[in-house]
């Protein structure tokens, strides 16, 4: 794997990334980010949730080994308490989760200095989306009987009271099937109604995330924020495996980004933003499992990337673990470049663009009008993404005419797709 300094270096200069979760606590690691101003959220192991359970004492020990020598220089935004914990079938870890989370907030509070204590590290634990005994439709969606009230409830009173997310992972991948590909990947697709609220989902990860959603509302917590702790798809898998591959891991991946940073929200979250994760930055040639869990990885261990992800925030040239911004101008390698929106920009930002780009005189944008070629799919970032290239290309491909009030990003992916073709 390449050096942490490097990775840290790469992903606080040259990516749209402003997070990074760890799976542990790695002193090395945390010595990487400081100063990046990247927000780290660290992970404590599985195994030593019952001893934070049973000992403040062991929290206490534990803040000042993992957080207090670090938390000074490197932004150490949250602690993770183990990783979808509830969905082990070991009781002693489960009845331990909330104590422990307690445990580990008094310990921030106690044994941090005041500076640091204003930062307000939150405490926080991701889950699966198996903490759902269902969840279609959306609306219908409830935790599993007996954890709800005896771990679920006290969990989301605990993140209420301290201001902290409940964090869920939601893979479409793994729920998809040949019939819903589309349904996964943002596609043109007939969507799925929910008919107990009248809602059409267009996207199968919007439905995972207003499932968990209503089952947070159901025990009387539908105010406490989601965060997306981990989302992501597979560049390769075995033969069996549904959907794996690199094109469509990068279009999962960048419509996800694209999606969740818009503002539009979901049916049952509307006008908001979602913080998401993707899993993960390499692939991991040792793990166990098929070929698709060794792939879900952005780039390769010696940096090269297995796919443009869209997460550069600048055109790029990646040599062995260092990272090196192109020349400003630099062509890819076949010579052609589009403008397109940045995936978080704002969605009334971009309407603008859309304005501006389409009062132009002799620019045509009858492409993303009614019976258009590009008209569907039928969203701001779509058109938006047309217009402004159509304005790039138009005037001569200089950087400047992407910038758009910094919402535009030079890219050498072709955007077309389908019969919408970027010229």
């Amino acid at each position: 794997m390449p050096p942490p300094a490097d990775v840290a270096r790469f992903l606080s200069r040259d990516t749209i990334f402003d997070r990074v979760r760890l799976l542990d606590a790695d002193p090395r690691v945390l010595r990487a980010f400081a100063g990046t101003g990247l927000a780290v959220d660290v992970t404590v192991p599985n195994a030593d949730v019952p001893r934070l359970a049973a000992s403040l004492a062991f929290a206490r020990r534990w803040v000042r080994a993992s957080v207090a020598p670090y938390a000074e220089a490197t932004n150490i935004s949250r602690i993770l308490v183990g990783d979808e914990v509830i969905s082990q079938a070991n009781r002693t870890l489960l009845l331990s989760l909330v104590p422990a989370m307690q445990n580990l907030h008094t310990a921030l509070v106690t044994v941090l200095p005041s500076s640091l204590r204003r930062r307000e590290i939150k405490v926080s634990t991701p889950h699966s989306l198996g903490i759902l005994a269902t969840s279609t439709p959306p609306s219908a969606a409830r935790f599993h009987d007996g954890y709800d009230t005896a771990v679920v409830k006290p969990l989301l009173s605990f993140l209420r009271a301290t201001g902290a997310p409940f964090m869920v992972n939601v893979y479409p991948f793994y729920g998809l099937t040949n019939d819903t590909l589309d349904y996964a990947l943002f596609r043109m697709n007939e969507g799925v109604m929910d008919n107990a609220t009248g809602l059409l989902y267009a996207n199968m990860l919007d439905a995972q995330l207003d499932a968990v959603h209503s089952a947070m509302r159901r025990l009387g917590f539908g105010d406490v924020d989601v965060v997306v702790a981990e989302t992501g798809w597979p560049s390769a898998g075995e033969y069996w495996e549904v959907g794996a591959g690199a094109d469509l891991a990068r279009d999962y991946n960048k419509n996800a980004i694209r999606h969740l940073g818009s503002g539009v929200g979901t049916p049952l979250m509307p006008n908001r933003t979602f913080e998401l994760s993707i899993f993960s930055l390499f692939d991991e040639n040792l793990k166990p499992g098929p070929v698709s869990e060794r792939n879900f990885g952005l780039y390769h261990a010696d940096m090269t990337p297995v796919y443009d992800a869209g997460i550069l925030t600048a055109p790029q040239e990646i040599v062995g673990t260092k990272v090196t911004p192109a020349p400003a101008m630099a062509p890819a390698a076949d010579g052609r470049r589009w403008c397109v929106p940045k995936p978080a920009a704002d969605e009334v930002a971009l309407q603008v663009n859309i304005d501006f780009v389409c009062g132009q005189g002799g620019i045509d944008c009858g492409a993303i009008r009614p019976g258009g070629s590009c008209y569907d799919p039928n969203n701001v970032q779509a058109h938006a993404a047309f217009a402004m290239n159509l304005y790039f290309q138009s005037n001569g491909q200089h950087e400047f005419d992407c910038d758009f009030g910094q919402t535009g990003v030079i890219t050498t992916a072709d955007p077309s797709y389908k019969s919408c073709k970027f010229t």
